[in-house]
């Protein structure tokens, strides 16, 4: 069997493993980049092993006779280090297969398994003379080694052709004694002569085996934890796109789970946004370009309101709904959400008249804030939880933004907010706002009202 037969079959004997495969495809991709930088690490340490063998061997006396016929350590930490080069471009660039992970176990074993029978050769000593060699405990350093890429699979191999490799070893060691079995049975014979030990060689392979198995069983437990650590991780980044950072923040670092009728009542701005003209360009465009039309419009406006410091709280249909000081306290909330708004309507002149000088009936985008202590909290109830915010203002920006219709203006806030912005450091671009007092429905009296555009 050749070489290439060989690493196929012991890749197809390590399958892929099945929790893997029942995870989603984005999941699966965080693990494998997790994987590749392990991969990286574990080129780097070897590339360090070979740093630091290499200077051992370099400042320390040699123990091998000076007319020695075959010195094989220089050879094999040369080829070591030039395999271990070639192994770290490799994976830097990501194309360590799995065969190429079997290859670098086999040849790890195989380099030092062979290095320690060339012992015998080299000291001129019996083949028994090699088994008392402690190189052998270099082994324990691959096998560990291959826990960095959290994979059980190469734990297991490395541990596996290292018991095989050592086997094998000690029957050459046998087979290859001029004079019949070195084999004894007194430790202390086996001490102090070249004999074998048949006992203590399988105490060897065993320490070897049960170190792989517990590595082995540490890797897969932690691989576990991996997975779900990452799944949990795409899980919040993806959360973060439907909620509010600092919301999706509160949901993932939560002390002990939510509940509904859990809040804190604070002083906020609250701000809602709408799309006029919505229901034309309904019945002018087909679905697809009206789901298009709606991302262009909330990615435009959506960072505006961001960059100001507010919090997106929900989208219904074309209105958005956000809030100032509520989510995340602010001592600036209402000067936050008036700049907010002059951002917001200059922003969508522009885009309003593009869609206009493509046929489309857009009549503009309308906005309201208003101020006042809002409660911001988790409602519903235990099978479906919702991040909110709540309290009168929140009702008023809502029935303001209808009244910018009434008034033929794009957007109000109350002169409350208006009054608490000035006084956090609010300073309008242009004439002082005007000022109005106004009936609005569902409002009892007259309003004192500002137009911001």
């Amino acid at each position: 069997m050749s070489i290439s037969s060989a690493v196929s079959l012991l890749t197809h004997l390590l399958p892929a493993r099945i929790e893997d495969r029942a995870l989603p495809e984005r999941v699966r991709k965080e693990i494998v980049a997790e994987q590749h930088r392990g991969d990286i690490l574990v080129s780097i340490v070897q590339l360090g092993l070979c740093a630091v063998f290499l200077t051992l061997y370099a400042v320390s006396r040699k123990t091998h006779p000076a007319d020695a016929p075959f010195v094989p350590v220089p050879w094999a930490l040369g080829f070591y280090t030039t395999f271990a080069l070639a192994k770290f471009a490799l994976a830097w660039r990501a194309r360590l297969s799995d065969a190429v992970q079997v290859a670098s176990i086999v040849i790890d074993m195989a380099l030092l398994l062979g290095l320690i029978w060339s012992f015998h050769i080299q000291y001129a000593q019996v083949a028994a003379f090699y088994l008392k060699a402690p190189t052998l405990l270099y082994v324990f350093i691959f096998i560990a080694l291959r826990a960095l890429r959290f994979d059980a699979r190469f734990v297991l191999l490395a541990g596996g052709v290292a018991a095989l490799g050592w086997l094998g070893l000690v029957v050459y060691a046998v087979a290859s004694n001029p004079d019949g079995m070195p084999v004894t049975h007194d430790f202390v014979v086996y001490m102090t002569s070249a004999t074998i030990l048949w006992g203590a060689e399988i105490d060897k392979m065993v320490s070897i085996l049960l170190v792989t198995g517990l590595i082995a069983v540490a890797i897969t437990r932690a691989r576990r934890m991996l997975m779900r650590a990452v799944a949990e991780d795409v899980a919040a980044r993806d959360l973060k796109r439907f909620f509010a950072p600092e919301i999706a923040s509160r949901i993932t670092m939560a002390e002990h789970g939510l509940r509904p009728g859990e809040g804190e009542i604070r002083m906020a701005a609250t701000l809602f946004v709408d799309l006029r003209g919505f229901t034309d360009l309904s019945r002018k465009l087909d679905a697809s370009a009206l789901i298009r039309l709606l991302a262009d419009y909330q990615g435009l406006l959506v960072p505006i309101i961001q960059a100001h410091g507010g919090s997106i709280d929900k989208f219904m249909g074309d209105g958005i709904m956000a809030s100032f000081g509520a989510v995340r306290p602010s001592s600036t909330f209402a000067a936050d959400a008036v700049r907010a708004v002059d951002d917001l309507m200059t922003t969508a002149a522009v885009w309003i008249a593009d869609l206009r000088a493509r046929g489309l009936p857009a009549t503009g985008v309308g906005a309201a804030l208003a101020s006042g202590d809002v409660l911001f909290g988790c409602v519903g109830d235990e099978s479906r939880l919702e991040y909110t915010v709540i309290g009168e203002a929140v009702n008023l920006a809502a029935k303001l933004e209808k009244h910018t219709k009434a008034e033929r203006v794009q957007a109000l806030a109350t002169g409350e907010l208006m009054d608490l912005a000035l006084a956090q450091g609010y300073v309008r671009a242009g004439p002082p706002a005007e000022r109005r007092n106004s009936s609005v429905a569902g409002v009892e009296g007259k309003l004192e009202i500002v137009v911001l555009a």
